[in-house]
């Protein structure tokens, strides 16, 4: 696993996985438009590193998450589903029948240790430390042509709940309005806007920092969908299999990441607001302009010869589809101990994580899908999914083309679709109320006599396993022109 986002890079660079942008690339709208293409080139394309960007001396990374495989090097895994099942063995554990059975419990019962993070004195981002810094030196991009101004895209927000002291990261969007001030873009439904909530009714103003590029694992962590008052850094020292290391923050009462490039601390005032927006998000539409709570800059921290991380979204395919991707594997066995009939479940990139939701289940009784749709509203954040398409577990939901077939050949309008109103993602745009609308379900699974279907369910045109075989093994010698 690596230390810093520095170990990650050489490494990306090592196995011709990074392109390095050698010459000048502008932070307004250059290097976003740079790394909108690369993507959406073949399998997400290259990470990127931008060596001038124009008016800067700090080099720029971006598309960093942008591939499986990049995503499976910055979680230490093979694949995602590696990932899965380790932790699917960690939550169902089977006691011991001998020695040798509790032996190979060993490593999982080591990796238990490393969930808790350790604080330490000194750390790389106190290498320098500016009390009066600003943000004027940080290649910050402009990403879109109307957006609102500069923005930081990919920060780790820590807050504190003033009343319990529950530790919250979150990845916020901010707007800088200036040298020492910028938006906060947390929305109503996250941690941090509770933490916020709770020290407006004390009237107390609440301290913020604002990690920027710790090690690989930790801005995946910041966007996983963690129940609420579940610390990230939890899921953080798990995948890392070594606990992470803190460090006090220099003015404001809280920890940061000691592997971080840059850190800004300050805080937001209660009742403060301030219009931010628009901007290009990941809905692939500009997000409207609204009011959000302001950060002060107090403080700035860094390494003497920081990286700049940063990502860019938009129209999709892009970076955060992967970091969507990995959270998809690894809570499916956590998902699975509330609803053990799901066989598996897709997000799929078009579908932006909330408008599209495929899961296949192992249907058992008549209603069963919906069921699986009721739940799914009710639980953690896929209370956000607008749209439910549920499946038999012998459909590929990972194969689009494939549910699109089935959905389109399983399913009757009038029968199969359930409606109803529930909350949503902020930036849905196509309800009529802020964060609050319609929601639909799709049963697309075989219909039973027991659902009112009283003729036999038709079979699918496959041939048999043999000929099946044997056909694949002729055209594996066919000599054609792709």
């Amino acid at each position: 696993m690596y230390a810093d986002l520095n170990e990650f890079v050489a490494d990306l660079d090592r196995r011709r996985l990074l392109a390095r942008v050698t010459e000048p690339v502008n932070p307004h709208l250059e290097i976003s438009a740079v790394t909108d293409r690369a993507c959406k080139a073949a399998r997400g394309g290259p990470a990127l590193l931008f060596e001038q960007p124009t008016g800067y001396e700090m080099p720029v990374v971006t598309n960093l998450y942008g591939s499986t495989e990049r995503m499976g090097l910055a979680l230490n895994v093979n694949t995602l589903d590696d990932l899965a099942k380790t932790i699917d063995e960690l939550m169902t554990p089977q006691m011991p029948e001998g020695v040798m059975d509790a032996l190979k419990m060993l490593p999982l019962v080591g990796r238990l240790r490393d969930l808790v993070p350790k604080t330490v004195k000194d750390a790389p981002c106190h290498e320098i430390v500016q009390r009066d810094g600003t943000l004027d030196a940080l290649p910050i991009l402009t990403c879109w042509p109307q957006d609102g101004g500069k923005y930081i895209t990919f920060p780790l927000v820590f807050t504190k709940d003033p009343e319990t002291g529950t530790r919250n990261i979150g990845a916020y969007r901010m707007q800088v309005f200036d040298g020492r001030t910028t938006g906060m873009h947390w929305q109503r439904h996250k941690g941090a806007a509770q933490h916020y909530r709770v020290a407006e009714r004390l009237g107390r103003r609440l301290d913020v920092a604002v990690a920027l590029g710790p090690e690989p694992v930790l801005p995946y962590c910041a966007t996983a969908p963690m129940p609420e008052g579940l610390d990230e850094l939890l899921l953080a020292g798990f995948l890392a299999r070594r606990r992470i290391e803190m460090v006090a923050c220099v003015t404001v009462d809280l920890e940061v990441p000691a592997s971080s490039q840059i850190v800004l601390e300050g805080y937001v005032d209660p009742g403060e607001r301030r219009r931010e927006g628009p901007f290009g998000d990941h809905t692939g539409l500009y997000s409207r302009p609204d009011d959000y709570p302001v950060f002060h800059l107090t403080c700035v921290t860094q390494r003497k010869r920081p990286i700049y991380l940063t990502t860019v979204v938009g129209v999709p395919p892009m970076e955060d589809y992967y970091l969507g991707l990995a959270s998809e594997r690894i809570f499916l066995p956590m998902i699975r101990k509330t609803l053990p009939e799901i066989v598996d479940m897709h997000f799929p990139a078009e579908g932006i994580f909330h408008n599209l939701v495929i899961v296949s289940i192992d249907k058992r009784y008549p209603g069963h899908a919906r069921k699986i749709m009721n739940a799914f509203w009710g639980l953690g954040q896929l209370m956000f999914s607008k749209t439910i398409v549920v499946v038999d577990k012998d459909v590929d939901v990972q194969d689009v083309s494939q549910v699109a077939w089935i959905a389109g050949t399983h399913m009757d309008p009038l029968r199969d679709i359930q409606m109803t109103r529930g909350p949503l993602d902020d930036l849905d745009d196509a309800a009529e109320l802020p964060a609050y609308g319609g929601k639909m379900g799709i049963d697309a699974t075989r219909k039973w006599a027991s659902e009112g279907y009283p003729r036999a369910w038709p079979e699918r045109v496959t041939a048999t396993e043999a000929v099946s075989r044997r056909a694949g093994e002729i055209f594996a010698r066919l000599r054609y022109l792709a």
